[in-house]
């Protein structure tokens, strides 16, 4: 039976209001990304079309080892990105030949790219599970979740500046932007910074524009 993971942490995660002085609990069957969001995959071509998995060529031939497989991008590894679709077959190799071993439901979910094999992407969520994907599964808009137990959105990249929302762990965000170890980010119709360490999707120090 092939077994399905709906990210890091679960589902159970809340995000907490705090204007008015009236919580909110959202979950996250709430936090879908509309189909526009999605943009292009991470190094796909415009125009690549809807998701869907296809096996790379492999080179042949006395020049094979030299050959790079057609769909490596060069761009560097490791590197985020995020689900594109709400189903995404993982499997234990790069193509369709190989088995799928589990199914990430979660789209907009972040993971990290460790390896590529021409139109094959590796990947690794925030538990360390690891496994291929086709790139066109993959798209470029950035996205974390909360690492920590608890942590405070705020109006300002300042951890004296008002709180506009509190966020359980395994919530997930849209990053719009992330400069000096602060990220500001947006989940379930709210916005604010947070400490680029309470976050995984996002490398130390990285500026996301």
């Amino acid at each position: 039976m092939i077994g399905a993971r709906v990210g890091a942490w679960g589902l159970a995660a809340l995000l907490f209001a705090l204007s008015y002085g009236v919580a909110s609990h959202p979950s996250f069957a709430q936090d879908q990304p509309n189909e526009q969001d999605i943009g292009q995959p991470a190094d796909s071509e415009a125009g690549a079309g809807p998701p869907q998995e296809a096996d790379t060529p492999e080179p042949s031939g006395p020049e094979a080892e030299a050959k790079t497989p057609p769909g490596q991008t060069g761009l560097k590894v490791p590197r985020f990105a995020s689900l594109r679709s709400g189903e995404v077959n993982v499997r234990t190799g790069p193509g369709t030949r190989y088995p799928v071993e589990w199914r990430f439901q979660r789209r907009g979910l972040p993971v990290e790219i460790t390896a590529e094999f021409g139109t094959w992407r590796r990947i690794r969520d925030g538990q360390g599970a690891e496994g291929w994907v086709h790139r066109s599964m993959l798209s470029g808009r950035r996205t974390v979740v909360i690492a920590n137990s608890i942590e405070t959105l705020r109006r300002r990249a300042a951890a004296d500046a008002t709180a506009v929302a509190r966020a359980e762990q395994g919530v997930m965000a849209t990053v719009r932007t992330c400069r000096e170890k602060w990220c500001e980010i947006e989940a379930q119709g709210f916005r604010g910074w947070v400490p680029e360490a309470s976050l995984w999707g996002v490398y130390p120090n990285e500026i996301i524009k």
